[in-house]
């Protein structure tokens, strides 16, 4: 609640239907939350805390924007919000006017009641994606209650009915009315936006955190549901009849918990779906005579005069004024999105001149028989209507903001409609006007209003479009809008925190897509939306979209590869998300170096600095994924080279860069020092600097460095801290929710920490959940490792391969030592396997004393002795350790125990903590065999 409100806190406001919770800021209707923003909520407790009096414009800005400058439309688009959700104006009910000149009134009577039991009312926050409630609902309660009491057991309703009558209203408070009612929550794929049946899956894969499979992804994410309990609200079918009829069969067999809810023109036709109809809203019919206010009973009627007080606030009703405006819902059929198209034009004509207007413009619609047309026709003929009467301008606006996906606000929406015929100061004006003549939606966010056209509405204005010959360039002006955007979201990127980022661009995809789509496209623009795919790195990077991204990046850079004079500096951009794209997906291939090799010289070309800096650090990661960690430590040397002095974003990744490379050639303890380095400087930036971004391959700065950080401590003996280090950078990266860095640090250091220790359900559980990210995301790199380390898990016995397979195959043989292979024992020999070379000595050593032959024994103590000076060497104590115990037990077997004792007892006196883990509990036990049997 705001700091400056002074309601009662310890009791309930009551009004209405409506009874608001002060110190909960939450408001509920008939005991469900109503799901408000949190500006409108501040500004409905402003106006109640002085109810019966007004309150200034000046006064509520203030108080509900005490830190912003905010303009006055502001203020009215989200009171006109909070209107429309109280349903002020239903059945002549009154709550917050507009005293002219002065503010805003709350009306209605207020009563206070003590605090009420919340104990059992649904948290609106439990898991669900459906939007704040923007309307109340009028004439459909019976049917929600029905339909609320219906799904649970019938499992698959659609609702059907002609465009406009309310069926996404009806579905969304529905879900809403069941939210806390499935324990997995309640799901919108909204199907507006989606002309292509191969792009169901993914949609909804991405809706429900699942990862999305290569062949029949239908069966897989059957699989992945088959325990979940959750609803599944499936918006505008219509167009994909069959593909959502196909899902929903497979779905409703296989997941047995599962409920889904459809909206669409005509049924689906699928097994087991049950069809309600949706009618329209009731008016009076002819033969009942009209007797003022009991007529707004009729629910058409009650919609009528709520969108009109919302349109005109001066608008009253009257009992003579009742026969027209029944007159006019019946001339509408009582379609919802009809009547409020009229309801909208109140201001312009009045009401008399309104009912004339629709007379003669639509009496088309009756014939003198009575038979109403049908209902889809009486819809297009009020758009037709609604549409004629805007003015030039105002039509010009709407046909253009028909190219939008999504929602979009002012700055966007200007962006595409001026041009030719309009100027930039015509929009504000015109926009206003579409939105009180609903012909537009407005969605009032607690920092941005934003708007948004029906698909109804966006598919007629479409055709205008279409008609006024301007597609192609309003989709040109699109594509520039959605280039300027991602050109903003990159600035933004190492300065904004992550999840206001995520907040203010993720909104962007379905137009940025749709105009990715259109553009690398045979016909497309393709110089925009190539300079498009080159900026939209963050986005993709962000919503760790890897594969969608890869796709875009191969068709760019074919059109590219084709242009006469193809821009260096956008192959260059090109090439660095290609090599990215192809180490996350196929790992350190020669195509992988190749890309990253052809970036460095483009970038040298074109004296790019950061561009070079990100092809070398490519290279270097490719380096250290296929073990090359010497030629890796090299590149990171060249940062120093290139010169990057007083910028300490480039610095800081750098020195991070360092570490990795410090820490896979062996040098711990200098990895150690520039690991904490890191994360102390990282914590001093307040962590805005998420990514690398100065280099190649990306995952957040916090998540890496710990993760590296969390090897090194374990490798040096601190069990305990390694294990909260590693618990901390994955706790991290799930928190921001990024499924590239949970790869990243789960196959580093999660997943193989905890298997060190001995937790080895903590490990497998890890193992999971990385086989699922990795899958999710397309991070086939990473589900490679998954694979290797569920076979490395396995008790059974594991062949060695019989070649380096890189970074991968040395963390294999840390974890088990019967996978060594003899090119790794020649790496370890030459010093070129870096941070695991004792551990591969210490294991070819096990491997020759194993075969049991006098002969080789000698050979496996010189390999223990190399193992125990390299360990030393590096400060890895974990493998001093091990090799420690191994060549203690051959010095038992030997009978020479005071030796084995002397060497082992040092090493491990050493330990401060992790004394429960596997190693240090073997190296316990040996030394009490040894001191039992050299007696005291």
């Amino acid at each position: 609640m705001s700091q400056y409100l002074n309601l009662p806190v310890e009791q309930t406001v009551h009004f209405g239907p409506y009874r608001v919770h002060p110190r909960q800021r939450l408001v509920l209707e008939a005991g469900q939350p109503l799901r408000l923003g949190r500006r409108a909520v501040e500004i409905l407790l402003v106006l109640l805390e002085h109810a019966g009096n007004v309150v200034s414009k000046h006064e509520l800005m203030a108080r509900v924007w005490p830190k912003s400058v905010v303009e006055d439309t502001n203020l009215r688009v989200h009171v006109a919000a909070l209107r429309k959700a109280l349903g002020d104006g239903q059945s002549g009910q009154r709550y917050i006017i507009t005293v002219a000149q002065r503010g805003y009134s709350f009306v209605a009577p207020v009563s206070l009641e003590p605090v009420e039991q919340l104990a059992r009312i649904p948290h609106p926050s439990l898991a669900h994606n459906l939007p704040p409630r923007r309307t109340r609902l009028i004439g459909r309660q019976g049917l929600v209650e029905n339909l609320v009491a219906q799904l649970p057991r019938k499992r698959f309703i659609t609702l059907v009915g002609a465009g406009g009558i309310g069926k996404t209203t009806v579905a969304l408070r529905v879900a809403e009315r069941l939210i806390g009612h499935y324990r997995d929550g309640a799901y919108l794929l909204d199907l507006a936006s989606l002309n292509d049946p191969c792009m169901i899956a993914p949609n909804l894969c991405a809706l429900l955190d699942l990862p999305l499979h290569e062949g029949d992804p239908l069966d897989a994410i059957t699989r992945r549901l088959k325990e979940r309990h959750l609803l599944l609200v499936i918006d505008n079918c219509e167009h994909l009849i069959d593909a959502i009829a196909q899902l929903s069969e497979t779905l409703l067999r296989g997941a047995p918990h599962l409920h889904i809810l459809a909206t669409s023109r005509e049924g689906l036709r699928a097994e087991g779906e049950h069809v309600q109809h949706l009618d329209s809203l009731a008016f009076p019919p002819r033969e009942m005579p009209i007797k003022g206010y009991p007529a707004l009973e009729f629910p058409a009627l009650q919609l009528f005069a709520e969108r009109a007080m919302a349109s005109h606030d001066s608008f009253e009703l009257t009992d003579q004024d009742i026969p027209l405006v029944v007159d006019i819902c019946r001339r509408l059929d009582g379609i919802p999105l009809a009547i409020e198209l009229a309801a909208g034009q109140i201001g312009v004509f009045g009401l008399e001149a309104l009912h004339r207007q629709l007379q003669d413009s639509v009496a088309l619609l009756h014939n003198d028989t009575n038979v109403a047309a049908p209902r889809q026709q009486t819809l297009r003929a009020t758009l037709d209507w609604s549409f004629a009467l805007l003015t030039d301008c105002e039509q010009t606006c709407l046909r253009r903001l028909a190219v939008f996906m999504g929602s979009f606000n002012l700055a966007s929406a200007a962006a595409v409609i001026v041009g030719q015929h309009i100027a930039p100061d015509q929009v504000l004006m015109s926009v206003s006007q579409l939105v009180a003549k609903s012909l537009l939606n407005v969605e009032v966010g607690d920092e941005e209003v934003r708007y948004r056209l029906l698909d109804t509405t966006r598919s007629y204005a479409l055709e205008k479009l279409t008609e006024a010959g301007e597609l192609a360039a309003s989709h040109q002006r699109h594509a520039e809008r959605c280039l300027t955007l991602m050109e903003h979201a990159e600035k933004d990127w190492e300065t904004t925190p992550t999840r206001q980022w995520i907040a203010r661009y993720a909104l962007y995809r379905d137009d940025i897509r749709a105009a990715l789509d259109r553009g690398l496209g045979p016909q497309g623009s393709h110089a925009v939306a190539i300079r498009l795919t080159a900026r939209t790195l963050p986005l993709w990077q962000e919503l760790s979209l890897l594969r969608e991204h890869g796709l875009y990046v191969s068709k760019a850079r074919a059109l590219l590869r084709h242009s006469p004079v193809p821009c260096p500096r956008l192959t260059l951009a090109l090439e660095l998300a290609h090599a990215s794209f192809n180490y996350h997906t196929q790992g350190g291939t020669p195509a992988t170096v190749e890309a990253f090799i052809t970036a460095r010289g483009l970038a040298q070309q074109c004296q790019d600095l950061a561009g070079e800096l990100r092809a070398v650090s490519g290279l270097m990661t490719v380096n250290l994924s296929c073990g090359n960690y010497q030629e890796a430590l090299e590149q990171s040397l060249d940062f120093d080279r290139l010169g990057m002095h007083g910028d300490p974003t480039l610095s800081l990744s750098t020195q991070r860069l360092r570490v990795l490379a410090q820490h896979f050639t062996g040098d711990q303890t200098a990895a150690r020092r520039d690991a904490e380095q890191v994360i102390q400087r990282l914590a001093q930036s307040g962590h805005l600097s998420r990514f690398s971004h100065g280099f190649g391959v990306q995952y957040d700065q916090s998540v890496a460095a710990l993760t590296v950080l969390a090897r090194i401590l374990w490798l040096q003996g601190f069990a305990e801290k390694a294990r909260r280090t590693a618990d901390l950078a994955l706790q991290i990266a799930l928190q921001i929710n990024h499924g590239i860095s949970i790869c990243y640090t789960l196959a580093l250091s999660g997943c193989v920490i905890a298997h060190y220790n001995g937790d080895h359900s903590r490990a497998r559980e890890r193992l999971e959940l990385l086989k699922h990210q990795a899958k999710k995301h397309s991070v086939m790199l990473f589900h490679d490792w998954a694979s290797h380390y569920a076979r490395a898990f396995d008790d059974e016995t594991l062949e060695a391969s019989s070649t380096n397979a890189g970074l991968i195959q040395d963390i294999v043989v840390t974890l088990r030592i019967d996978c060594v292979n003899q090119a790794q024992v020649e790496r370890a020999r030459n010093g070129a396997a870096g941070w695991c070379s004792a551990e591969i000595l210490r294991a070819d050593a096990e491997a020759l004393l194993a075969q049991n032959d006098p002969a080789l024994e000698r050979c496996a103590e010189e390999q223990l002795l190399s193992a125990l000076t390299v360990a030393r060497r590096q400060n890895a104590l974990a493998w001093e350790l091990r090799s420690a115990m191994s060549l203690a037990r051959l010095w038992q077997r030997r009978g020479m125990d005071h030796a084995a004792q002397d060497l082992l007892g040092p090493v491990y006196r050493r330990f401060s903590e992790g004394f429960d883990t596997p190693d240090l509990q073997q190296a316990g036990a040996l030394l009490q065999k040894l001191a039992r049997r050299l007696g005291p």
